[in-house]
Formats: structure tokens, C-alpha cells, sequence
């Protein structure tokens, strides 16, 4: 399920944000949260029993305008209503998120005071074997590796790189086993992610807390098992999703 937000600021035609505000939006979405299951969100997530990883099981897109953005002097600038979509297969956190928002006055994001306008709630696409999808936060696939001098890098593929398909796949199915609670074998899936209309100018380098990320924008053509496709749609593909990273929808060619 996701969420669509609808904000804008009630006296100007724009609001003013850093350049890299996932952050912000990640603390705008904890915030709006009942305490308890924010606390257990955040503190806690969602256990892989074969590999002790934790996820949160959300996503979010990017911030998109209904006018246009610009940058200037390190900001971003926002002009119209400003769209936020907030994606997870976690029923309670998406009805809590939309039940605070609405309960919600000025709703705050950096030294911005904004107002809600409108909040939707949307079922996840429907199943088609090969679809196009378009990323609306980028997609970031990494491996950590341990240098000769004992110290820890972090390598991130390109879509261009086998690994990029090789790791979402195998994150969708860490995910799978997390929320739905069973291992899939090879032979009962099929999975692929192939970069459709990708350039080398869609790679994004984020700033979170002060840590380099690195992801990638643009269309791709996905064929996935239906257990699969729900999970990329809800939970996002790629890592690093509840920091606003792999958010997608469906993408149809403008003829």
C-alpha cells in the first residue's frame, strides 16, 4: 500500500529545502507515527531470521512539485504543491501515518511551516508478468568489502553491472522471507530487473548524515514472480529504502 501526501505552504508560492533533505523526510515521517510503533520502527524493524538483518519496510519517493524545482546556492526550491508518496506492506504504518497526518495542524519539514491538503490512500499495481517501472527516489545497490589495510568500502554498482539485478533479487527475497515469513527456492521464481531507459547522467549521489549514497534514476523493465512484484512496489527495491531510496511506480510510454 502507499500514501499520497499533497503539501503546500499556505503564503508563498515555494518552499526552500537543503539540496539533500532525506533526512528530513524520513523525521517527518517518524514524527507522524504513533509513538510506540515508531519507536519499535525505528529501534527494532523487521528481523531476517537467516541473516539477523533488520529492515523498516517502507519507502518514499522524492519530493516532486506540481510546478518545477530549482537550485540555487544550495538549495532546492520547490514551487506549487509539493507531492510525497510513502510506500509499505505494513498495514499499521501506513494507517498510522495517514491517521496522524490528518490529525496533524502545521505539518513542519526544516524552517518550513506547510499545510496538508490532501492525503490518498493507494492499493499496490496490478500483477502483470513484464512491466516498465520508473523510479521515483533512486535505486542503490552496494557491497561492503574489507581492504588490505583492514578498513571497510563500499563499492555500488551501475545497472549496467550483472550485480545490480543479481543483489535486488536476492534483497526482494530477503524481504519475502521477512514479511511473509518462507524461503523461495530458484526453481519456484522467476525475477528480472533489466535497465530499460537508463543514462549515465541518472546516477544520483546523496547526502545522509553526512555519508555518501549513491543510486540510480530512470526506467526499467521488470519481470517478477507476483510475490515478488508486491514487494517492490511496497517496500521498494534496492537498499536503503527507508531512507528514500528505491520508490517506484508504474511507467507507461507517452505515445
Amino acid at each position: 500500500m502507499r500514501l499520497k501526501i499533497k503539501i503546500h505552504h499556505p503564503k508563498k508560492l515555494y518552499i526552500v529545502l537543503p539540496c539533500h533533505y532525506n533526512e528530513l523526510v524520513q523525521g517527518f515521517i517518524y514524527r507522524h507515527l504513533d509513538d510506540y510503533f515508531a519507536k519499535k520502527l525505528h529501534d527494532y524493524g523487521f528481523e531476517d531470521l537467516n541473516s539477523k538483518r533488520r529492515l523498516k519496510l517502507f519507502t518514499f519517493s522524492r519530493l516532486i512539485p506540481d510546478d518545477k524545482a530549482q537550485i540555487r546556492d544550495g538549495k532546492i526550491y520547490l514551487y506549487g504543491s509539493i507531492n510525497l508518496i510513502v510506500s509499505s506492506p505494513v498495514h499499521e504504518f501506513i494507517q498510522s501515518l495517514a491517521l496522524n497526518l490528518l490529525k496533524s495542524g502545521t505539518i513542519k519539514l526544516d524552517n518550513e511551516n506547510l499545510d496538508l491538503l490532501s492525503v490518498e490512500v493507494e492499493g499496490t499495481p496490478i500483477y502483470k508478468e513484464k512491466i516498465y517501472i520508473k523510479t521515483l527516489s533512486p535505486i542503490t545497490v552496494y557491497s561492503t568489502f574489507i581492504t588490505m589495510d583492514g578498513k571497510k568500502k563500499t563499492y555500488y554498482y551501475s545497472p549496467f553491472e550483472k550485480e545490480f539485478e543479481e543483489l535486488l533479487i536476492k534483497n526482494l527475497l530477503r524481504k519475502l522471507r521477512i514479511w511473509h515469513g518462507f524461503e523461495m527456492k530458484a526453481k519456484d521464481y522467476f525475477a528480472e530487473i533489466k535497465p530499460f531507459k537508463v543514462r549515465s547522467k541518472d546516477q544520483k549521489i546523496i547526502m545522509y548524515k553526512n555519508t555518501v549514497i549513491k543510486g540510480w534514476d530512470g526506467i526499467f523493465e521488470m519481470s517478477l514472480h507476483p510475490e515478488l512484484f508486491a514487494l517492490a512496489f511496497d517496500a521498494g527495491l534496492g537498499a536503503k529504502n527507508s531512507l528514500g531510496f528505491g520508490c517506484i511506480e508504474v511507467w507507461e510510454e507517452k505515445r
